[in-house]
């Protein structure tokens, strides 16, 4: 059973320890900033669709900075697994539904949050960003961060050590981020491919960013949501089922 209060003081501790953590969330800015300069400008005799390239890839750099930063919640699990927090969320009276949400609320706001950072960098390369699309980016950005939050709790709860998951979502970074459209157009690549990336949720997130900010997408927008929601609605189901049968 949802309890709001449960998954609000779940949520607002992890929020707080990201904020807290300035190391960590400085220099998770300076990774995407640094492919966006680079291969932006590198790259930017490169025109798609009219667009110079450093346009086309300022949409997949804010999916691939919330990637990140979401798929790093399931550290936070193991940090509480490690030091004992997880056992005060289990004597809690706090349901394994609500625990799991607090916990992909708190991921999916730390990614939003670096997302929208990034998103302030797009005068600096010429994007004009209305107040509506930036209303609209919010929560598209939000929805994506909240399902790779789900896929980095899930390892996190299939996992015991912080060696085990730093392995792990290394594996899953680069899959997650090379298939997602994020630095080439969907429509050149060849088929099999293209079939692909349609199993990476990354996808789908960045192809909604690209037709908000530059009006450019691959997928309709309403499948681009859809196929979202079922993913955070699956993953959470399969994340609360191995709560019960771990902890149980």
């Amino acid at each position: 059973m949802i309890n709001l209060d449960q998954i609000y003081w779940i949520w607002r501790r992890d929020i707080t320890k990201f904020i807290r953590d300035k190391k960590r969330f400085i220099s998770s800015l300076f990774q995407p900033l640094l492919l966006l300069f680079i291969l932006g400008y590198g790259f930017n005799f490169i025109k798609i669709n009219s667009l110079n390239y450093i346009y086309f890839l300022f949409p997949g750099i804010v999916g691939i900075s919330v990637m990140t930063i979401g798929l790093t919640s399931g550290i936070s699990l193991i940090w509480d697994k490690e030091f004992g927090v997880f056992k005060l969320f289990q004597v809690s009276p706090a349901s394994r539904l609500s625990i799991f949400l607090g916990k992909a609320f708190g991921g999916a706001t730390n990614g939003a949050i670096e997302g929208i950072i990034i998103l302030v960098f797009s005068f600096l390369i010429g994007i004009k960003l209305s107040i509506i699309s930036f209303l609209l980016v919010v929560p598209i950005v939000f929805l994506l961060s909240l399902t790779i939050s789900s896929i980095g709790l899930l390892v996190g709860l299939l996992l015991d050590t912080f060696e085990s998951f730093g392995a792990i979502s290394s594996f899953l970074i680069f899959p997650l981020m090379f298939l997602s459209g994020a630095f080439y157009p969907l429509n050149e690549v060849p088929k099999i491919l293209y079939y692909i990336t349609l199993i990476d949720p990354v996808t789908y997130g960045i192809d909604i960013l690209r037709y908000l900010l530059i009006n450019l997408s691959y997928i309709p927008i309403y499948i681009d949501i859809i196929v979202l929601i079922i993913f955070e609605v699956i993953l959470s189901a399969i994340g609360v089922y191995e709560l019960n049968k771990k902890y149980s």
